[in-house]
């Protein structure tokens, strides 16, 4: 029997977003500028710290050592550019602002009558949320758009994206169908910092009244201590402690067949990735982008005994990313091991490949 089958058998275990973190956090306490912190990072873990989510944030704050000290780096940085884009994560590449919109003001938008308005990100609204089948779901409770959006992924995936004019269409009908009031709060929201690791990680967590630029040229976040690890910008230039961290993924630019990637990743680092939700969907994007071959091999078998894919880890497919045609029963049919990879560009879905072929493929570096 497949040895990864066999385990499967033995294993079966389940891992919810919040259980899953996806990268180690390391408090170092000299003392350095913001971009000091960041080349010791690079050079000796992956960078700057990066924070996705609440579960990142409490798991940073494990990581702090006590010490006369109030600030503590982390990797987000002011950039000249002040975007528009999704809490997911994408780009805004499809707009439908209404009469006047936006008027340049506000950093967050609502929905009315299918058109979108810009509204200051601490005003209260009714939400909708995006579930993991992608169904919406309406939150009668008003709430500022970060508590929005830290509801919805609490609860479900996300505050609902609207990537085109079919999306639109389905929000603003389901707004119709079910009753909700005039204005809720989407998605969207634009600021102008950026992650030392060039992710897309929409999440913040500041203090209340920051980021101020209170002593000019904040360009620089650091974390509180005395706010429970809530974020501060200041100057670049002052030298405080930092967290790097180190991501749980790791892109292997090897070319090899899955058996051999599988044997790779457990004599070098724990395991070929598991992909088992869609927060580590999001870290697979972001270290595939770095491959050199079109698909990239994840830690995704099929059995023709049992008809089943299944997460050589012993994680149920419970999450799903297939591409259109792949994932489907056909595979019992055919005479091919076959094995799942995510695609290097496009939608970067899962696709089925026969497992001799020859990939890069992304490692976990660390135990579940």
């Amino acid at each position: 029997m497949d040895q990864a089958l066999y385990f499967i058998l033995l294993h079966i275990a389940l891992c919810s977003v919040s259980e899953c973190v996806q990268r180690q956090y390391h408090h170092i306490t000299d003392r350095k500028t913001w971009i000091e912190a960041q080349k010791y990072c690079r050079e000796k873990y992956t960078d700057l710290a990066t924070i996705d989510n609440m579960n990142d944030m409490n798991e940073l704050n494990k990581s702090l050592k006590h010490g006369g000290f109030q600030y503590v780096w982390i990797g987000l940085q002011k950039t000249s550019c002040n975007k528009w884009q999704w809490s997911s994560g994408e780009p805004a590449l499809y707009l439908n602002w209404g009469y006047k919109q936006p008027d340049g003001k506000d950093e967050c938008a609502f929905m009315r009558d299918g058109q979108w308005h810009d509204w200051p990100c601490a005003k209260s609204q009714t939400v909708i949320c995006r579930s993991s089948n992608n169904t919406l779901i309406f939150v009668s409770q008003t709430k500022n758009w970060r508590d929005a959006q830290s509801y919805c992924r609490q609860n479900h995936i996300d505050l609902v994206s609207v990537r085109n004019h079919n999306e639109n269409q389905q929000v603003e009908k389901f707004m119709s169908d079910s009753h909700t009031p005039n204005d809720v709060w989407i998605g969207l929201f634009r600021d102008s910092w950026q992650w030392s690791d060039q992710s897309a990680s929409s999440f913040r967590y500041w203090s209340a009244g920051e980021p101020n630029n209170a002593g000019q040229g904040e360009n620089c976040a650091v974390i509180t201590l005395n706010t429970q690890g809530q974020w501060n910008d200041v100057s670049c230039t002052n030298q405080h402690p930092f967290v790097c961290h180190e991501d749980k993924l790791i892109l292997i630019a090897k070319n090899l067949t899955w058996s051999e990637a599988l044997r790779y990743c457990r004599q070098n680092h724990v395991d070929l990735v598991s992909v088992h939700s869609e927060e580590i969907q999001r870290g697979v994007m972001n270290v595939v982008k770095r491959a050199s071959t079109e698909a990239v091999w994840l830690g995704l078998r099929h059995s023709h005994i049992l008809g089943i894919w299944f997460w050589v880890s012993g994680e149920t497919v419970c999450y799903q990313n297939w591409a259109p045609g792949n994932g489907t029963s056909e595979e019992d049919c055919e005479h091919t091991v076959r094995s799942g990879a995510v695609q290097s560009g496009g939608n970067q879905r899962w696709i089925s490949r026969p497992e001799t072929d020859e990939l890069n493929f992304i490692c976990s570096r660390y135990e579940e």
